[in-house]
């Protein structure tokens, strides 16, 4: 790389063909499922009984988010993907299960206990013929409850069965109480090569002994109490001291349109800067494509700066998709042979 941060031509055949070592590389992705459902409409009229926009319905997409959108970009890069998680037996949860199987997901460890509703994510989103949907309103439909004893210990027992022949693990956790620190130590000593990337939207300093994280910087401020924003110090210092508490062998934070910086005992920081524009279209599910994508060149034998480059370049691509989506390992190799360099 140069010291600007761009990949050279050799850097870039390295990347390349890691790209083709991704296929059917298998990793087990366990933890929250969520529904992220898209409705869609054009604006109308603006209502007589309130002043709000009257849209007329035109259709409804649900695609899998939170673990589901991990999983999803395992696949799309040609992983071998395996779904560990629970859904609820209603018509959300269905239709969950077949976008997963549509996308080549080994779904067989996912669990559909009685009683449970799948968490769902409603974005409502609104424009004219000829523009760009805008969201306008999000709903949120949580789980109809928090993971028990009972439900930790069948989820933990079917990670513990869909790790076996897996080269990676990724762990998922929006908070539902289903993911645990003991769940993470678990597989990893049950695994041959104990590749573990750990996502925690709201707890991840209570997981020790990952392979790597990759929490965004908002994550990072609120698990640290701090503010980073453009200071550098305050960004090295906050790298510096999640991988002292973490005990994490990386940590990748994610820095929006600042790119990403990484953080590896006793080496140096590395800063990447953002990949293609910064003209983003839709951050939603950008963070579940980053890990997916440096949990599975981690497991086809790349480097951690080279696992982090390529989550770079697929982080770039997704955002400038529509709503929850992945990057296939075609996209992947195109974004790395346009590079400049």
């Amino acid at each position: 790389m140069d010291p600007a941060g761009r990949v050279m031509p050799a850097d870039r055949s390295r990347l390349l063909a890691l790209v083709g070592a991704l296929r059917g590389t298998r990793v087990a992705v366990a933890g929250d499922f969520i529904a992220d459902e898209f409705i869609y409409g054009q604006i109308g009229r603006v209502s007589r009984e309130a002043p709000v926009l009257i849209l007329n319905y035109d259709s409804t997409d649900i695609v899998p988010g939170g673990a589901g959108n991990a999983v999803s970009n395992v696949a799309a890069l040609g992983g071998d993907a395996r779904a560990v998680g629970r859904i609820g037996r209603d018509d959300t949860g269905r239709r969950l299960l077949q976008v997963l199987r549509r996308r080549r997901v080994d779904v067989r460890a996912m669990d559909a206990p009685a009683g449970y509703r799948t968490p769902t994510k409603t974005r409502i989103l609104a424009g004219g013929i000829h523009s760009a949907k805008q969201q306008i309103v999000r709903i949120d439909r949580a789980a109809s409850e928090r993971a028990d004893d009972r439900a930790r210990a069948a989820f933990a027992r079917r990670v513990r069965t869909a790790v076996r022949g897996c080269s990676a693990l990724l762990v998922s956790d929006y908070g539902s109480g289903l993911v645990t620190p003991s769940l993470v130590a678990e597989a990893q000593r049950r695994m041959r090569t104990p590749t573990v990337l750990v996502d925690s939207r709201y707890d991840l300093l209570k997981f020790r002994g990952m392979t790597a994280c990759t929490p965004n910087e908002s994550e990072v401020e609120a698990a640290l109490g701090i503010r980073i924003g453009d200071n550098l110090r305050a960004l090295e210092r906050a790298g510096r001291e999640l991988l002292r508490r973490t005990r994490a062998r990386a940590v990748l934070v994610t820095r929006g349109s600042r790119g990403m910086a990484l953080f590896e005992p006793d080496r140096r920081t590395i800063h990447i800067p953002i990949s293609g524009s910064d003209q983003i279209a839709d951050v939603t599910g950008a963070g579940d494509t980053v890990i997916a994508t440096m949990t599975l060149a981690l497991a086809a034998g790349a480097s951690f700066e080279e696992a982090a480059r390529l989550a770079n370049y697929a982080g770039g691509l997704v955002v400038m998709k529509r709503g929850t989506a992945t990057v296939s390992a075609a996209e992947l190799g195109h974004a790395i042979e346009a590079d400049a360099g």
